[in-house]
């Protein structure tokens, strides 16, 4: 649908826009045909295909993929502010000016932070400082996502009493999933699930949940290992399964600039998406979706500072 006004073209809709859990309309875009130069770089990064050129000012493309979803790409490449979008959570106002490349952490300052990284389990009992939470947030909104508007969710826990609550709460739904490493359940599923997942089941699983409980049971926490600070971070159903990892993973190196610990905890997420008793933490904790993937980090001064690291490696890497 194209609304003519003078010196304004609208358009609205078009193709079919991808839902998220926080819209499930396209974007609305505005261009300023006095404004409008024709340069076509807003045409060249719109990769739905959604917008064109036409008689030497931008326009709506016939046929876009899905239409506007809010990527915002044209907006922000467009030399003399012709270009607005609106909907799916983004606006005009939602711009800035990129900082100066200049500004930024070169490539020897990054490698340095990734080599000093190291998973920390031993924390200092003091709080993590509001304005640092803050800034470990403001860090991973940054987080490109498979469909914009980002449909990561980030349940905060900013204490270490908070974190002990959760774990204890989490434990008790640990022993109601008893079942789930029992032999007759592995012996029955093997066939099924196949010999990764048997493996992992039963030489991962069945001994971290016994030992997750009997732990917690004697007052020692060795699921979140006292930290100060929890993130978790989670999508819903519509999004990519990657986000809330990529996300949490910008999270942890905000984290790392800041001279905080830090350490990622994968056992947490998938425990808690499935069965009864999984559906009431979650909605104590205000977690508002399952979601396929997701993260726990965890946050605070480090008891303990390494002096050396350790080389990693990839399975493989392939150049054909």
């Amino acid at each position: 649908m194209e609304i003519a006004y003078p010196f304004r073209t609208i358009h609205k809709g078009g193709g079919m826009p991808i839902p998220t859990s926080r819209t499930h309309e396209a974007a609305t875009v505005c261009v300023e045909n006095a404004l409008c130069t024709g340069c076509g770089l807003c045409v060249s990064v719109c990769k739905d295909f959604y917008l064109r050129l036409h008689e030497g000012k931008a326009s709506l493309a016939a046929q876009p993929i899905f239409g506007c979803v809010g990527c915002g790409h044209c907006m922000a490449i467009c030399p003399t502010g012709a270009i607005r979008v609106r909907g799916r959570s983004l606006g005009p106002e939602d711009m800035f000016s990129l900082p100066p490349r200049g500004g930024t952490a070169d490539f020897a300052g990054l490698h340095a932070l990734l080599q000093r990284r190291r998973s920390v389990r031993e924390f200092l009992p003091e709080s993590v400082a509001q304005e640092q939470i803050q800034a470990i947030l403001d860090a991973a909104r940054t987080a490109p996502t498979g469909v914009p508007p980002s449909d990561v969710n980030v349940l905060v826990l900013d204490s270490l009493e908070k974190n002990r609550a959760f774990v204890r709460d989490f434990c008790e739904h640990l022993k109601t999933l008893r079942w789930l490493t029992a032999p007759w359940f592995l012996t029955l599923m093997r066939p099924f699930w196949g010999r990764a997942n048997h493996e992992l089941f039963s030489n991962f699983v069945r001994p971290a949940l016994a030992a997750f409980t009997a732990s917690m049971d004697a007052g020692r926490n060795i699921v979140t290992y006292d930290a100060p600070l929890l993130m978790y971070f989670y999508a819903s159903p519509w999004a990519d399964p990657a986000d809330p990892v990529v996300a949490a993973t910008l999270a942890m190196l905000a984290g790392e600039a800041q001279g905080l610990g830090t350490c990622m905890i994968g056992s947490i997420h998938p425990l808690i998406q499935w069965g009864g008793s999984a559906a009431r933490f979650r909605q104590r904790y205000g977690i508002v979706h399952k979601s396929r993937e997701g993260l726990v980090v965890l946050f605070g001064r480090p008891r303990v500072h390494y002096t050396r690291g350790i080389e990693r490696s990839f399975a493989s890497v392939t150049r054909p």
